[in-house]
């Protein structure tokens, strides 16, 4: 199952939809239970919400989806951020590509060896935009704006201390997100990453979840390309750490709750690590995929 948080030219509230793979139409959740007299255990109006109500939400989606008379061809809607504001720090891991590690250790001599850990950081909230919104690029800030396409990892539950070989119950569904970068920003904080990381629109996301039962996650082909042109092609087998060690560790005395966000990582071929380095810039068109999952596509566009 596909869920997409959206919006209509009638009606610009967001609510979460369902796509109807058949006929690439999205279902309103809400509406179309409201006209089936169907009760329903979320709030339509919010994918966090339908997220924690869990299977028995996901059952009653289903049988909406099957009875509909509320629905939207998928070109006529607005596609949002499927979570439009996490509740919390997007979670991300870095250097989970031992290709993309050992092309960045061209330019970090110092570091020799992949970590025995994964590692963390994190992305502001305020950073998600739409898988089809304008990536606003601050010209006063900086030149360095760089690409990193992810699979991105939605929780579907609570837990903390989760042991590995129960790690994928966690696991709600998977979306894609391109992890923005402003490269120069991030190494002049004291290594700290988190400022550029966290300029606000650097964070596409979409354009729908994916049920987990749905996905092999550690077989699925990504790539990101600027203005047409090729810039990274991987897949997920070649992540470093699997998932299940990523929400084992994550979860070491932190509670993961529904709706966080975590980003697995990114394969090699950022622009900061080309010779001579590519970034992008104004004008410049963004696109960032993972097979199976879905097309981000985003304008660069001079910050108002």
């Amino acid at each position: 199952m596909r869920l997409l948080t959206f919006a209509t030219t009638g009606d610009q509230a967001s609510r979460v939809g369902a796509l109807r793979d058949a006929d690439r139409r999205v279902v309103d959740i809400g509406r179309s239970a409201a006209e089936l007299g169907l009760e329903t255990p979320f709030d339509s109006r919010d994918m966090i919400s339908v997220i924690s109500a869990g299977q028995p939400g996901l059952d009653v989606i289903r049988t909406i989806v099957n009875h509909a008379s509320t629905d939207f061809l998928l070109a006529d809607v607005q596609v949002n951020a499927p979570i439009p504001r996490p509740r919390k720090n997007i979670f991300c891991v870095g250097w989970n590509y031992q290709d993309h590690f050992e092309e960045g250790a061209k330019i970090r001599p110092h570091v020799k060896e992949m970590p025995a850990f994964p590692t963390f950081f994190t992305k502001a909230p305020t950073t998600v935009i739409g898988p089809f919104d304008p990536i606003p690029f601050f010209g006063g800030l900086s030149a360095q704006l760089d690409w990193e396409v992810e699979l991105a990892v939605v929780v579907g539950r609570a837990g903390r201390d989760i042991p590995e070989a129960n790690a994928m119950e966690y696991v709600f569904g998977y979306t894609v997100l391109n992890d923005v970068t402003w490269r120069d920003v991030q190494r002049r904080h004291g290594q700290q990453w988190f400022k550029g990381k966290s300029i606000d629109g650097t964070c596409p996301m979409g354009p729908w979840i994916t049920s987990a039962d749905e996905i092999d996650p550690e077989s699925l082909d990504l790539s990101s390309r600027v203005n047409g042109e090729s810039k990274q092609t991987s897949n997920t087998r070649h992540m470093y750490f699997k998932i299940p060690r990523i929400i084992a560790e994550l979860s070491h005395g932190l509670t993961l709750e529904p709706g966080d966000v975590i980003a697995t990582g990114t394969p090699p071929g950022v622009g900061h690590a080309r010779t001579p380095p590519e970034f992008m810039k104004p004008g410049d068109v963004l696109e960032t995929e993972v097979a199976g999952l879905g097309l981000l596509r985003n304008l660069i566009a001079t910050a108002a």
